[in-house]
């Protein structure tokens, strides 16, 4: 090989080898550019984590009702080995599995004492009332708007308790009208 072809194929072999390192490199800088994506992924997804578990979203705790009256049975009561579902001043109705829906926007909380078997249900548009709904299965807690499932049930028991002046709470006989807006979706 005479001497410009030696020099051509050393060039040729340099743009090669520096191609090929480009390329290697940038390979190379792939893998770590998606290493550390990876990392911060995996940090974003561990502090998402964290947040979503210490955020104001969280599901409430269960919610404490003093009733004013007070029956010999109460929902989570045994008798015979059952369990009570609705006592004095719930109306039961047979949903046959089907959807019950928020009237209005509002607070969906375990009742404390039956957090298994109630929720209670409060709101701004009805201060001076709760809505207690026992039998439901998988009750989605937390804010809830208006229109939003609450859960489903076979036989759910509504009950509606007005506040009273010394802050306790008195079941009430619930409107029809009210009970049809947590069957029918808004």
């Amino acid at each position: 090989m005479n001497h410009a072809g030696q020099e051509k194929s050393q060039r040729t072999g340099q743009r090669t080898g520096q191609r090929t390192g480009q390329r290697t490199g940038q390979r190379a800088g792939q893998r770590a550019g998606q290493g550390k994506a990876c990392w911060r992924g995996s940090l974003a997804l561990l502090l998402a984590g964290i947040w979503a578990c210490s955020s104001p979203g969280a599901a409430p705790g269960p919610r404490n009702v003093t009733l004013h009256q007070k029956w010999a049975l109460q929902p989570g009561d045994r008798l015979g080995g059952y369990q009570v579902q609705s006592s004095l001043g719930d109306i039961t109705v047979d949903l046959q599995g089907n959807r019950v829906f928020m009237p209005f926007d509002g607070q969906v909380q375990p009742a404390e004492g039956n957090v298994d078997l109630c929720v209670i249900l409060s709101s701004a548009d009805v201060p001076a009332y709760l809505f207690r709904l026992c039998g439901l299965r998988r009750a989605r807690l937390g804010d809830l708007a208006q229109g939003e499932p609450i859960g489903s049930g076979n036989t759910v028991a509504f009950a509606t308790l007005r506040r009273q002046a010394d802050g306790t709470w008195a079941m009430v006989e619930p409107a029809k009208e009210m009970i049809a807006q947590f069957l029918d979706q808004p």
